[in-house]
């Protein structure tokens, strides 16, 4: 295995103000109104640069909860692809609104669906691409994040929650399992045990029970727009780093849930010592041993 570090060729966009809807809060508006980048209008998201470094994707569908629907899960593939192609941005933020991050799947959409179609479409399979982004991305969740909505959170490498989060995989409620990596995600979070308590029950969970298992990070101070706040100054402190060293630590830790105790600790040692063909390591150690801050070039 060996580092895999592109150059991107891509720009991430941001939708205009005039885009933003009522579940926004006060800081994303200011944030999207202080931007003078080149706009891009996507129906169901608001992508933004709210600071230097930094993609904020907020999903953006108030009217249902944020229920993930194939065309919104179209553009977020998209908009994320985009951003971790963007040589400006080191690290991502994915928020939804105050009353829902995201409620769920869109049930409308897949009531009626069949097994022949769902099989053959190879539906929600392209849920996962989220989780094979190169660069960090960090869930901000307030309000519910219950099936589907749980299931994008656990996608992101960091989620961070609000008091209000509420997060469960009730989908034993409709007949059917988590399809998009519930059962697969959680168990590795939280234990077997308690996935399985709430895969065969259905009930949801607070931010302070996420927080107590390792789920999340860490709950934010209360107050409206509060965690995508915190969630973007922590990006924003993940993208101040060497862009190439902290896409080898986000490939290391995942690769610890693939491989064995060995394995893993021969492919951190790998990457460790690739990095020692970088311009950053040489200028990391060097601004240490002389005291005083690196000037990264992500080369």
């Amino acid at each position: 295995m060996s580092l895999r570090f592109l150059r991107p060729s891509f720009r991430a966009t941001a939708a205009p103000s005039s885009t933003l809807r009522s579940h926004t809060s006060p800081y994303l508006r200011l944030q999207v109104r202080a931007m003078s980048i080149a706009t891009k209008e996507y129906e169901y998201l608001i992508v933004s640069k709210p600071v230097k470094g930094v993609g904020l994707i907020t999903l953006n569908r108030p009217k249902a909860l944020n229920a993930l629907s194939s065309p919104l899960f179209i553009e977020l593939n998209q908009a994320a692809a985009e951003l971790d192609a963007d040589h400006d941005v080191g690290a991502l933020v994915l928020t939804g609104g105050e009353r829902a991050f995201a409620a769920g799947a869109d049930i409308k959409e897949m009531k009626d669906k069949t097994f022949a179609e769902v099989y053959q479409t190879r539906f929600l399979e392209n849920w996962g691409h989220l989780a094979k982004l190169r660069k960090p991305i960090i869930a901000a969740v307030s309000g519910y994040a219950l099936g589907g909505g749980c299931e994008l959170a656990l996608m992101c490498d960091i989620i961070l929650a609000s008091p209000t989060a509420i997060f469960g995989q009730p989908e034993i409620n409709l007949g059917v399992i988590p399809g998009g990596g519930g059962t697969q995600r959680l168990i590795r979070a939280i234990g077997k045990s308690r996935t399985m308590e709430l895969v065969l029950t259905g009930r949801n969970f607070s931010a302070a029970e996420a927080e107590t298992w390792g789920l999340v990070s860490c709950v934010v101070g209360e107050g409206e727009g509060e965690v995508v706040k915190e969630a973007v100054k922590m990006a924003s402190r993940i993208a101040s780093k060497g862009r190439l060293a902290v896409q080898a630590g986000k490939e290391a830790v995942n690769a610890a849930y693939e491989l064995t105790l060995t394995e893993g600790l021969g492919f951190e040692r790998q990457l460790f010592h690739g990095l020692f063909a970088t311009k950053d390591q040489k200028e990391g150690m060097s601004a240490f041993a002389e005291k005083r801050k690196p000037t990264w070039t992500h080369s």
